[in-house]
């Protein structure tokens, strides 16, 4: 299988290259350091399946996989990483990435490519043990396990109640110009397109 490696350590980039090459399935057909440079490596070289890891400089593989599954939503992201928050493991589902797994789960990644190259969801045994708690508290929508702060959600229920910019700029005492940045924000932060995706969503999110 095609696949491409990002991670900001080198050494790990390099070994996972060389691990996973010498197995006789992969070719890795790039490497990259930074959220950006997979981005960039998707858009070249169209992967099977993007490797990619999530804290990383630039932009975060949080954000790039978000950005490689705009460009194509059946892109398959399979995130290996040291990090198991449960707000990142909510993040890649809500993305749409494929898999989650743990570096220090280092003899299922091979597994896992090969299941998600065949279009499975993968999980290592870390998080598989944290799915159901994960998913009830999914169910217990909150906005902060986006990072969205108390200022920001009372701008998404204006925005909910139909209100302009300069409606909410008067309401909030701020200026328009904030309250477009503040918007914007709000938009990375749920990897949203506009305005009419962020009232869809709000709704779609009540409890």
């Amino acid at each position: 299988m095609n696949i491409t490696i990002t991670d900001d350590d080198a050494i790990v980039v390099m070994s996972l290259k060389t691990i996973l090459e010498a197995s006789g399935e992969v070719s890795v057909l790039g490497t990259g350091h930074n959220g950006a440079e997979a981005v960039e490596l998707f858009k070249k070289h169209r992967p099977e399946v993007t490797l990619i890891d999530i804290q990383m400089p630039v932009m975060d593989g949080l954000a790039a996989a978000a950005e490689i599954l705009k460009i194509d939503s059946q892109a398959k992201v399979l995130f290996l990483t040291t990090f198991s928050h449960n707000d990142y493991i909510v993040k890649a589902l809500n993305i749409g990435a494929k898999g989650y797994i743990l570096k220090q789960d280092f003899a299922n990644i091979m597994p896992a490519l090969r299941a998600v190259k065949a279009g499975q969801s993968v999980f290592g045994n870390d998080i598989i043990s944290k799915l159901t708690t994960l998913v009830q508290e999914d169910k217990d929508f909150n906005y902060s396990d986006f990072g969205v702060t108390a200022k920001e959600e009372e701008m998404i229920l204006l925005v909910a109640e139909g209100l302009n910019n300069q409606e909410i700029s008067d309401q909030l005492h701020l200026s328009v110009g904030t309250v477009r940045n503040y918007l914007s924000t709000i938009l990375e932060k749920l990897d949203l397109r506009d305005r009419t995706q962020l009232v869809v969503f709000h709704y779609q999110n009540q409890k």
